[in-house]
């Protein structure tokens, strides 16, 4: 029932639900690509490669699936089962009308990615873009993803990078700054409802360091790690709290690379 939820999961819901329709031209633009582009620049897979090339015969599930589209390209690689969960009923409408439209065959799931419909040891690949890597409690999300993957399977996320919230205005509006206005240690949950500009959600946004650390505790060996830098050929608008001028001096996303040991 939703008065069991945690407060996070209620409210994102609300705030996804809420927002859908924001989403769908968005959405339609990347089922239409085949070739992957990553975060809020569309930074080309070669750099970024949250996918492996090649999924054939891999199981692969998606946490936090949004419209769809990362579960459509694990589809188009070859996978042979694709899952997808979102905490939003709305964007699940608009990820089967897609893939319907796509001829692509994906299952998906209603629910939150802390607590996830599927066995244990049952994925090759775990990847999240913007999703449950941002939404969820970090350690639950990891934990999940652990008892998800089999053995050797791999987990890959990309989300925001902590410089990009410490150093948004206090009062929730955008863009970020060049100051830090929040301290670096302490809470990582941050509570945008009250939000100046474009209010709604919960955000868990860990340093650096306490990834490593909630990796490693939650049974995942970190192979590879990268802090984004914008093209130099994207251009300066606004994409969620950062400008492009800002993310091409300092990280407003980062990826990680993970091995379920």
């Amino acid at each position: 029932m939703v008065g069991e939820l945690p407060d996070y999961v209620v409210e994102n819901r609300r705030h996804w639900d809420a927002t859908a329709d924001r989403w769908v031209d968005a959405g339609q633009r990347r089922w239409a690509v085949h070739e992957p582009t990553w975060g809020a620049w569309g930074v080309p897979d070669n750099q970024i490669p949250l996918l492996p090339d090649d999924l054939y015969g891999k199981d692969v599930i998606e946490l936090g699936c949004g419209t769809g589209y990362v579960s459509a390209w694990a589809a188009r690689r070859g996978a042979r089962r694709v899952v997808g969960i979102d905490n939003s009923a709305r964007q699940l409408e608009t990820a089967r009308r897609l893939a319907d439209e796509h001829g692509i065959e994906l299952t998906l799931h209603h629910g939150t990615a802390e607590n996830v419909p599927e066995p244990d040891d049952a994925f090759d690949v775990a990847v999240s873009e913007y999703g449950a890597v941002l939404w969820a409690e970090p350690i639950a999300f990891l934990t999940e993803a652990r008892r998800l993957l089999r053995d050797g399977g791999r987990l890959s996320f990309l989300t925001s990078h902590p410089l990009a919230v410490l150093t948004a205005p206090l009062d929730g509006s955008v863009p970020s700054g060049t100051k830090l206005l929040r301290p670096w240690f302490g809470s990582y949950r941050y509570d945008w409802r009250d939000a100046v500009d474009e209010p709604g959600g919960i955000e868990f946004v860990p340093t650096v360091s306490q990834w490593f650390a909630f990796a490693h505790q939650s049974g995942f060996r970190i192979d590879d790690y990268r802090e984004i830098q914008v093209p130099e050929w994207a251009d300066d608008r606004r994409n969620f709290a950062v400008t492009g001028a800002w993310a091409k001096q300092w990280p407003a996303e980062h990826a990680a690379w993970l091995t379920a040991c």
